[in-house]
C-alpha cells in the first residue's frame, strides 16, 4: 500500500424541485375518499407513476389518523411523497416528510369531484417545442404553457401542458393539457391513438373515444364540464 494519502472528496448536495399532484382531503375523510373512489373509477391508473403530495391544510387529523389516510390511498395504488399544511409539532417519524415551498395552488380536480370556481384566465408566457418522438415512459412536462410536439407520442409517454397540446404525429399516450386550470385549452393531434385525454379537471380513457375518431386527426376541447372529441379534415 503507498504511502499517498488518499484526499476525501467532499459530499455533493443538489436542490432539486419535482412536479407533484397534490390531494387535499376535506371532511368528512369517508366521504372524500367515496368521491376519490369515482374519481379513479373513471381514470384508472392516473397517479400510477406520479409522485403525489397530501395536503393536510383542510382537515384536523392525528397522527394516527393521517397513518390510516395514507394507508387507504396506498390501497388505491397511490404513493404519498410527502404531507404538506400540517404543524411540524404533529409530525410524526411513522409518517411521511414534511414539504415546503411548493408552488402553484390552482384547483386540479378528477372526474366526478365538485366543479372548482371558475379561476382567472392563466397568461401563457411561453411554450416548448419538442422536435423529436416522445417515446414510451417519457413524461414532459410544461406548466408556463403550450406543448408542441413534431412528432408522435409513444405508448406509455406523457405529455402535461398548462396550455393546449399540438402533437404533428400519432398521440398514442396520455395528454394532459390545461394543467393549470386553463379550461380553454386544447389538445390536437394528427393520428388519435391516446390511452387518455384530459383538460383542466375532465378526462376520457381510450375506452371513452369512439372508434370511428380514432387512427385519424382530431382535437379535443371542454364544453362546460364536457369534454368534447371531434375529426379534423
Amino acid at each position: 500500500m503507498s504511502g499517498a494519502v488518499r484526499q476525501r472528496q467532499s459530499l455533493l448536495f443538489r436542490a432539486r424541485s419535482y412536479m407533484a399532484f397534490a390531494l387535499t382531503p376535506q371532511p368528512p375523510i369517508a366521504d372524500w375518499l367515496k368521491d376519490l373512489d369515482q374519481s379513479l373509477e373513471r381514470s384508472k391508473g392516473f397517479f400510477s407513476g406520479h409522485a403525489v403530495a397530501l395536503d393536510l391544510s383542510g382537515v384536523q387529523l392525528s397522527p394516527n389518523g393521517i397513518a390510516h389516510l395514507i394507508a387507504s390511498l396506498e390501497e388505491r395504488n397511490i404513493r404519498v411523497l410527502g404531507i404538506e399544511g400540517l404543524d411540524p409539532a404533529s409530525a410524526d417519524k411513522r409518517l411521511p416528510p414534511l414539504l415546503r415551498g411548493g408552488r402553484g395552488k390552482e384547483a386540479f380536480e378528477l372526474p366526478g369531484a365538485a366543479a372548482a370556481a371558475a379561476a382567472p384566465p392563466q397568461q401563457r408566457p411561453g411554450s416548448l417545442l419538442i422536435n423529436d418522438p416522445v417515446r414510451s415512459g417519457q413524461c414532459i412536462v410544461h406548466i408556463d404553457g403550450d406543448v408542441t410536439v413534431l412528432g408522435p407520442v409513444g405508448s406509455g409517454a406523457e405529455i402535461v401542458a398548462g396550455g393546449s397540446i399540438h402533437v404533428y404525429g400519432a398521440l398514442r399516450g396520455r395528454a394532459l393539457a390545461g394543467a393549470a386550470g386553463d379550461a380553454r385549452a386544447r389538445i390536437f393531434c394528427q393520428r388519435v391513438e391516446a390511452e387518455l385525454l384530459a383538460i383542466n379537471s375532465y378526462y376520457k380513457t381510450a375506452d371513452d373515444i369512439e372508434e370511428s375518431l380514432r387512427h385519424g386527426p382530431a382535437q379535443a376541447w371542454l364544453e362546460g364540464s364536457t369534454l368534447k372529441i371531434s375529426a379534423m379534415q
